[in-house]
């Protein structure tokens, strides 16, 4: 029997949309309900303590949109606050922190990877256990980069300054001679193209939201939680709505509803 109720999927702001077009691709008749969480971003700064906080706000607004499962579209949120909310609430969760490990570890030729994330998730080392969790013989090579998602939330995708930010939170990776990067925060691959050029065509850039969206699937099938109908998404934003479309507009590959500002909890 089918499922229409919508996914919860929640993010810091617009990074979210990175994972919201790939469940949207590989699942096209799912409804999904949209939060960003932007007058609270960047997560990145933010204490284990509020993360956890502003998530269970977050999951019981959610839920009171009626949601089937909540797929946390924010790595910070994965490595900090995931499990603890798990244990709150019944709802399946999923996180990108193991799907984004997997997706490294069948990608890395000679077991080296990168990961460019925010301070928060860097100093959970979150990444690192799920890495070596798998594959013990494995190195991973951390890089925190806190100034780029404040740069991405204000549309500086493509800027001078953005490049030379970029440029000096890569150079340490490249000089340890990864040969894959994960992308640890989901703000991260609008970057992608400055990325792929600073680092080379040998450096593989690994984006969690693409086998997230595969656990996503494989979860609601599993359990009977599938979709077969014309989907309806709905998004709503802690911050400035206008922002937050104009924002969208550019960066996500379909079209969305107008956001509606709430107070999350």
């Amino acid at each position: 029997m089918a499922d229409a109720r919508p996914i919860g999927l929640f993010d810091s702001g617009v990074g979210g949309l990175t994972v919201l077009a790939q469940v949207v691709r590989l699942l096209p008749h799912e409804s999904v309900v949209y939060f960003a969480d932007t007058l609270n971003l960047p997560y990145g700064d933010k204490t284990p303590a509020e993360l956890v906080a502003l998530g269970d706000r977050i999951i019981r607004f959610l839920l009171a949109q009626g949601v089937k499962c909540v797929v946390f579209a924010c790595n910070t949120s994965s490595s900090i606050s995931l499990e603890v909310l798990r244990r709150r609430y019944p709802v399946p969760m999923l996180g990108l922190l193991q799907a984004g490990a997997r997706m490294a570890l069948k990608s890395s030729r000679q077991g080296r990877i990168g990961v460019l994330a925010t301070a928060a998730t860097v100093k959970s080392k979150a990444y690192e256990k799920a890495i070596k969790d798998l594959c013990p013989r494995a190195q991973v090579f951390s890089q925190a980069a806190p100034r780029l998602v404040p740069l991405i939330e204000r549309g500086e995708i493509d800027t001078p300054e953005t490049e030379a930010v970029l440029r000096d939170y890569l150079k340490p990776l490249k000089e340890a001679g990864i040969d894959t990067l994960i992308f640890g925060c989901t703000h991260y691959p609008f970057l992608a193209p400055l990325v792929s050029s600073f680092m080379g065509p040998e450096v593989v850039l690994v984006d969690p939201a693409v086998a997230v969206a595969e656990e996503l699937k494989e979860l609601l099938r599993r359990r009977g939680l599938l979709a077969n109908s014309a989907p309806s998404h709905r998004v709503f934003v802690s911050g400035d709505p206008e922002n937050f479309d104009r924002l969208a507009r550019r960066l996500y590959p379909g079209s969305l509803p107008p956001a509606v500002r709430v107070e999350a909890g």
